[in-house]
């Protein structure tokens, strides 16, 4: 186990808030002269990534601090955990696209969590319902992570959801975006297996779905 204390977690946070990314490196490089790359990660940047979108919802921590937080730990993992690391690749294939719509902060802001968080996927960028199944279908991917903004975005996962089924893929659909946050019942009358409110979320709804689902 990694000496990561309330104090050491509460350290890197300071420093990623603060935009200090030698000083997050430093506390990584120590902590991972006990353990493997995958234990710092999971035990030091993920809390840690959690806690800073806790401080976003209750109006401490401003969202440039956690898109700029969660850029660096997304360097920092690339650094310390690269793409090649089998412990990347043995996770299952995952994607997050924005379905129609123009405003893409929110997927960015997942997008870098997850990879900050140890996890490989890929960005399809914005894509219609059609263009987004063959997708999904043509890589065999198994988790689609779908951002939306407007209501009309949020309202077309049903169509991904019956079109993946007629085609036989299988992928689970987690959704998030301000829409979802309205109305919390809102995924799963669009069809989807998990919503996700912020990136923290994510991160928690993605491990779930591997170790229980798939």
């Amino acid at each position: 186990m990694i000496e990561t204390d309330v104090r050491v977690v509460g350290e890197f946070i300071d420093k990623l808030l603060s935009l200090d990314r030698l000083g997050a490196e430093d506390i990584l490089d120590r902590a991972r002269q006990n353990t493997s790359p995958l234990q710092v990660v999971e035990e030091l940047i993920i809390p840690a990534l959690e806690e800073v979108g806790r401080g976003w919802e209750q109006g401490s921590v401003a969202l440039a601090q956690v898109y700029m937080g969660s850029r660096i730990c997304e360097d920092l993992v690339e650094l310390f955990l690269p793409s090649s690391s089998p412990e990347r690749t043995s996770k299952p294939l995952m994607a997050i696209s924005l379905l129609d719509d123009y405003h893409g902060l929110g997927k960015t802001i997942v997008y870098t969590a997850l990879r900050a968080s140890g996890y490989e996927l890929m960005d399809y960028g914005r894509l219609t319902v059609a263009e987004l199944v063959r997708r999904v279908c043509a890589d065999s991917t198994r988790i689609i992570l779908i951002s939306t903004l407007m209501l009309r975005s949020a309202l077309q996962v049903r169509e991904v959801k019956e079109m993946l089924a007629a085609a036989g893929c299988q992928a689970k659909i987690v959704v998030g975006g301000a829409p979802f946050r309205f109305d919390p019942r809102l995924w799963q009358e669009v069809g989807a297996d998990a919503m996700g409110a912020t990136a923290a979320d994510a991160i928690k709804v993605v491990t779930h779905i591997i170790e229980e689902e798939l």
